[in-house]
């Protein structure tokens, strides 16, 4: 047999024009036998227990008093940033030409890469005056020029060994202050120093063993007129 169709439900008022129904609410009273139920109920609607609620945390008592200044949040920091590529043309021992700061025009070699993306360079600084530090390779040019790096050891140099302690402040004269300033930026550490002597002494018997690369290390790059950097070959 096939299965009866369903009827549709029908209310019980229907709606003369939208929002209007035939007939009154005490009509409907009657119509749907709430006067029965009630009867039964001792003159009232019976009520059916509500659900239990899920068990819900104590909201926080809020602060009588509230702060006079805004007080700044920290920001989450949701980025998850990729590690930085390296380009083709830097690897180990390349030389590389430094394009900006201190010692803009200089011919370094490249150790490695940092954690951070940065590169370690040095001159080195017994050649010509630069130490080692970290540089960004947008500002540097690779040349074919290699250096042999094998017998130097970089394992101790990451980001951390390059950060500046900050000193506390105490009020001084203005004079003295100045002058501590300038003894702070000479001071180095005997241990970088000794770091920077041990990592020269490595790369030195190696730029030594190849002809005319210590004097091309210690000469700074310029242009000069008439010269076409996109035409030049390093």
């Amino acid at each position: 047999m096939a299965p009866k169709a369903k009827s549709l439900r029908t209310s019980r008022n229907p709606e003369l024009i939208p929002g209007v129904g035939k007939y009154s609410r005490s009509k409907m009273y009657h119509k749907r036998g709430l006067w029965a139920i009630k009867a039964k109920n001792g003159g009232a609607l019976p009520k059916h227990d509500p659900k239990p609620a899920a068990a819900q945390t104590p909201a926080a008592k809020l602060p009588k008093f509230y702060p006079a200044d805004d007080v700044k949040k920290p920001l989450i920091n949701k980025r998850n940033p990729k590690p930085t590529k390296l380009r083709a043309s830097i690897t180990p021992g390349t030389v590389l030409i430094l394009l900006a700061a201190r010692f803009m025009g200089k011919r370094v070699v490249f150790l490695k890469q940092l954690t951070s993306g940065l590169l370690l360079v040095t001159g080195p600084f017994k050649i010509n005056g630069v130490p080692l530090r970290r540089v960004n390779q947008s500002y540097v040019i690779g040349t074919s020029s290699k250096v042999d790096i094998s017998g130097v050891n970089v394992e101790k140099f990451d980001d951390k060994y390059f950060a500046k302690e900050v000193a506390k402040k105490t009020r001084k004269g203005e004079g003295k202050f100045y002058e501590d300033k300038k003894e702070e930026q000479k001071a180095i550490p005997v241990e970088k120093k000794d770091d920077q002597k041990a990592v020269d002494a490595a790369l030195i018997k190696s730029i030594e063993g190849v002809p005319d690369l210590k004097s091309y290390l210690a000469a700074r790059f310029s242009l000069k007129s008439g010269m076409k950097p996109h035409e030049l070959v390093f």
